[in-house]
């Protein structure tokens, strides 16, 4: 009995001990210490373990980092102290930590990235997106028909339009033309659709409706979206720019739109429907000089829109590029965001990161961030729609870009981490990573009311054919 006793003492007084060291500074750190680290060049990064004792750390390719400023492999550190790793050209490299020289402690693989620095936007811009062919967003009944032509002939709902007779489409006027070409001519057309990334034929047949004395094929489609958002930034070097921040979808099918070409021009904050608990605001706003062409839309991917702008953007706060952050970089805490709330002035306002989400892979709400800012809280209600793709700024660097708004607290929102936009803006590589869906519309130009962000944008539908 008495050694029973004493056995479970011990096993008592080591659970404590190591509940105890688990607490202390040097075994947070030391688990906190990481063995993946990506840096941009240039960069220095402090490491901290905050061990009694001395290693030395070896370097496999010291031309891309180096240790407490020398190239020379291995060198001798103390670990009570903190130590510097400098980042000097792009490539990848291996540390390798021995206590006392000899035992083999800590590996870290280090990834160094070209130095990335864009001008931040905020500045509120109108948005026109052209799809790649013609959107079939609906079927319809042809007079005494059961099924509609187009159902017929096998066209579904997020099918896209891309050539009838041989002839690429462009718009919605071409479709209505060839139908009453055809349908005149007492003829099948020959169409080649997109589904789902694959192409496929079907053969439609144009029914007359003779109310109208019309031939029509019994489709809803549309060609193109229109509506305001927030610009994200601007890359001088490459002359490209990041908006939005989110995928522009149909309000119909609710599938992202095939970026077929499309425009940003200037707009002008007109007024601002306050954001109310379980009822988003909207940022309510016109074009304008609609002929000076900010820049062409070349992709609508699912981080926002992305394409070609050749003079950097006026208005803006900043006039010279800013570095950017990685995602690991990002710290819950102040930070500010830059957007347009009235007229075409960009300003700041005081946000609070209150949680991260920590992605290995591109994905959106990366961020939950809260507006504290009394000034835009008494304007907006907090986040509303048409600020998506505001900058998220935090100690000087850009960290990121708003993209949602909570339905009932109105004061936050999610964002995404830059890094992914800047990917597909093709700024930085993608280093391998693979992004996940996020299907998020633009707010709309028509003044109406809205239950959440996934309203769709100022879309056109044809009438019926």
């Amino acid at each position: 009995m008495g050694h029973k006793k004493r056995t479970k003492w011990v096993g008592l007084l080591l659970v404590f001990l190591l509940a105890l060291g688990s607490m202390s500074t040097p075994f947070r750190q030391f688990m906190a210490f990481p063995s993946e680290m990506r840096l941009f060049s240039g960069n220095l990064k402090e490491m901290r373990l905050s061990l009694p004792a001395t290693a030395t750390v070896t370097v496999s390719d010291p031309k891309v980092i180096e240790v407490n400023g020398t190239r020379r492999t291995p060198v001798r550190i103390d670990l009570s102290r903190p130590f510097t790793l400098l980042s000097k050209q792009m490539g990848k490299t291996q540390l390798t930590l021995r206590l006392f020289g000899k035992l083999p402690f800590k590996k870290l693989n280090v990834s160094v990235l070209p130095d990335i620095r864009v001008i931040p936007g905020g500045q509120s811009i109108g948005v026109k997106l052209k799809s790649n062919g013609v959107l079939v967003v609906g079927h319809h009944f042809v007079q005494g028909m059961k099924k509609s032509p187009g159902e017929k002939a096998d066209i579904r709902v997020g099918d896209y339009i891309l050539q009838m007779d041989g002839t690429p489409i462009r718009h919605m006027g071409q479709v209505a033309r060839m139908v009453e070409k055809a349908g005149k001519e007492k003829r099948p057309i020959r169409v080649v659709l997109s589904r789902n990334g694959h192409r496929k034929k079907a053969t439609l047949r144009p029914v007359l409706d003779s109310k109208e004395n019309t031939y029509r094929i019994g489709l809803y489609i549309r060609d193109s979206a229109a509506g305001v958002g927030t610009l994200t930034f601007y890359d001088p070097q490459k002359r490209v720019f990041g908006a939005l921040g989110h995928v522009i979808t149909d309000m119909d099918t609710g599938q992202p739109i095939k970026a077929g070409g499309g425009k940003v021009v200037h707009s002008n904050v007109t007024s601002i429907q306050k954001g109310a608990t379980g009822e988003p605001g909207e940022k309510r706003a016109i074009f304008f000089r609609e002929n000076q062409v900010l820049g062409s839309i070349l992709n609508n991917t699912r981080f926002g829109v992305f394409g070609k702008m050749k003079n950097q953007p006026e208005s803006g706060l900043y006039h010279h590029p800013v570095p950017v952050a990685l995602a690991e970089e990002v710290k819950e805490g102040p930070a500010e965001i830059l957007t347009v709330v009235e007229g075409q002035k960009v300003k700041r306002y005081d946000i609070e990161i209150v949680h991260l989400i920590h992605q290995k892979f591109p994905a959106t709400k990366g961020m939950i961030i809260k507006i504290t800012d009394p000034e835009l809280l008494k304007k907006t209600g907090g986040i509303v729609q048409g600020m998506s793709g505001s900058p998220i700024m935090q100690n000087g660097k850009m960290v990121g870009a708003v993209t949602h708004v909570f339905v009932n607290d109105p004061t936050s929102g999610y964002g995404t981490y830059i890094e992914w936009m800047l990917q597909d803006a093709g700024v930085m590589q993608s280093a391998g990573l693979e992004k996940s869906p996020l299907f998020l519309s633009l707010k709309t130009v028509i003044y109406r009311k809205k239950s959440s962000f996934k309203e769709g944008m100022q879309q056109r539908t044809v009438e019926p054919l």
